[in-house]
């Protein structure tokens, strides 16, 4: 299968299970890969047989950065689900969500999720 990745997102949002956190919010980064079939795209050079780069970032960006979640897990699950409303040629889509400054004492890069979501 085809792929098409978006990758290196960067957001503020207001996501997680401190109160502290859904006050003052913070940084979340964000992978995406959509699996398709891009051949018919690909021959014709006609963007209604893929999808839009920017919906995807569109999609993101609306619930990374709207109503707050607690888990990060739950900001994940929703940008899967509704890519894969938004486009019937997507048959899976793959979600890598960083919190790069979770509240955690220690030295770290991020933690992260990552699901994969498939019709």
């Amino acid at each position: 299968m085809d792929k098409i990745y978006v990758n290196g997102m960067r957001f503020y949002g207001y996501h997680g299970v401190y109160a502290e956190e859904n006050k003052l919010g913070q940084r979340f980064n964000a992978d995406v890969t959509v699996e398709l079939d891009l051949h018919k795209a690909g021959v014709t050079d006609d963007l209604n047989y893929t999808v839009n780069y920017a919906e995807i970032y569109k999609i993101c960006r609306e619930i990374a950065e709207g109503e707050p979640f607690k888990l990060i897990e739950a900001v994940a699950e929703n940008i899967a689900s509704k890519i894969l409303d938004a486009f019937s040629v997507v048959e899976s889509c793959t979600v890598k969500l960083y919190k790069p400054d979770p509240p955690i004492p220690g030295y770290y890069e991020s933690v992260a999720v990552e699901i994969t979501r498939s019709r």
